[in-house]
């Protein structure tokens, strides 16, 4: 009997080191699971602070956009017609259209007509931009053409002949304002965000047929570049460091 129960005795010790060891890999994995349970946690409360931290970006840009846009149109809208001229909501573009106004063909030289615009324009146009200069990344004078040039050369050396010939139409309209005597006490603030762009015809004016509108293409815009989009890349690049 002693040598049955030193037996079982010894059997169930086993069964008792056995049932210890298992618990003790048990308890190692419910700790495992718990540390992995904090760090997800951890990981998607910051997911969600950095997805609140874009959308009250992109709703502060939505209110900037509108208040920007509202602001031109509160000092430009009884102008607009007789600059012939047109203000875009949504890339907040002041656009002169008529090309008869602007430029002779072919010519980066200032009509007279629109410096006479750009003269009345643009002293009003930094002040209007006074409470939003915080906001603003950039101002960008965009010049465009029709894709025209004579009919002896062909459609590539016409886009490049139309890009030097936009480029320098925004430099002359930048080199007019630059020398404005109102410019003068804003000239730093204008130096720093300020360009002056050419895009030939890359971005051309369709008519409702889906053809160029050819006198429509040729036209200069101000267009104002908020800087939410930086904001935004700022916080995705902080994150993902």
């Amino acid at each position: 009997m002693s040598r049955l129960n030193a037996i079982f005795g010894r059997g169930s010790s086993a069964g008792n080191e056995e049932e210890y060891h298992w618990l003790s890999v048990s308890d190692l994995m419910a700790g495992l699971m718990m540390v992995f349970l904090l760090i997800s946690i951890a990981l998607m409360r910051h997911a969600l602070e950095e997805r609140d931290r874009v959308t009250q970006v992109a709703e502060a840009y939505q209110e900037t956009q509108v208040a920007i846009y509202q602001a031109l149109m509160d000092e430009f809208a009884d102008d607009l017609e007789t600059w012939e001229a047109e203000i875009n909501a949504d890339t907040l573009a002041l656009t002169f259209e008529s090309p008869e106004v602007l430029f002779a063909t072919g010519s980066a030289q200032l009509r007279s007509r629109f410096e006479s615009i750009l003269s009345d324009f643009y002293p009003r146009y930094l002040e209007v931009l006074v409470p939003f200069r915080k906001s603003i990344d950039e101002i960008r004078i965009e010049g465009h053409t029709s894709s025209r040039w004579n009919s002896s050369v062909g459609e590539d050396e016409a886009y490049f002949l139309n890009m030097q010939l936009s480029q320098d139409r925004t430099r002359s309209v930048l080199n007019y304002l630059f020398r404005l005597p109102e410019t003068q006490s804003q000239k730093d603030w204008v130096k720093q965000t300020t360009a002056a762009v050419g895009f030939s015809s890359s971005h051309l004016v369709l008519n409702n047929a889906g053809h160029e509108d050819h006198e429509r293409s040729r036209r200069v815009s101000f267009r104002i570049l908020t800087n939410a989009e930086s904001q935004i890349r700022e916080i995705l690049s902080e994150a993902g460091s």
